[in-house]
């Protein structure tokens, strides 16, 4: 099988695992993710298999929506990667991407590193601020019948990483809680050049927010 190949069958595979997901972690969210992260990629020293496979299966079994389990999406991954004859040195890189990509409060273990993780996780942040962001949050509190702005509760800055999976506060609070705070979290040159003009756009959103809210 050639590496288009591999990433065709990918593609397929994802489609069909996320063909009934939450629109801000569907398919759409995985091919933005994945072409933003070609593109930092190719400023970058990197294993651009890796990178798209990462990219690609970094969300098969999303936790939040399996109850919490963390070893779901790793698990998918592995059986499918295995399906495809993928070598066990380009599987165990991208099981340790999909491990290690999320923001969890910002409790995140780093207990692994490489350029190809940096790259999707950047790609991956860059989804959840700007304009898309914003929608993907929104989105995602009314999947959970979330409050959009409650005054009375201020955002928790201080939240353990169970405090944070677990949290049912305002979708206005996780803007302060984690999307505010991705921008000096890129590990890239390119991904903090893109991260720059989201942040922005997101401060602009919630100054008018608040002015329309009073």
């Amino acid at each position: 099988m050639t590496q288009d190949q591999l990433i065709n069958s990918t593609v397929t595979y994802v489609k069909q695992e996320l063909a009934q997901a939450e629109g801000g972690h569907d398919w759409w969210h995985i091919h933005r993710v994945w072409h933003t992260a070609k593109e930092i990629a190719a400023r970058e020293p990197v294993n651009p298999l890796i990178v798209s496979l990462g990219a690609l299966l970094h969300d098969i079994a999303d936790a939040k929506f399996h109850g919490g389990d963390e070893t779901i999406g790793p698990a998918k991954a592995r059986q499918f990667l295995e399906s495809q004859g993928v070598g066990e040195d380009i599987i165990t890189h991208v099981i340790a991407i999909i491990e290690n990509i999320s923001f969890k409060g910002g409790h995140n273990e780093g207990k692994f590193s490489s350029p190809e993780l940096a790259v999707v996780q950047d790609a991956d942040r860059l989804d959840a601020i700007g304009a898309i962001g914003i929608a993907r949050a929104f989105n995602y509190g009314g999947f959970k019948n979330r409050a959009l702005y409650d005054p009375a509760i201020p955002p928790d800055l201080q939240m353990s990483r169970e405090q944070y999976k677990n949290s049912t506060a305002p979708t206005i609070n996780h803007f302060y809680e984690k999307l505010l705070l991705l921008k000096d979290k890129m590990n890239t040159t390119t991904g903090k050049e893109l991260a720059a003009e989201r942040h922005a756009f997101m401060e602009t959103f919630l100054e008018q927010f608040y002015k329309e809210w009073h």
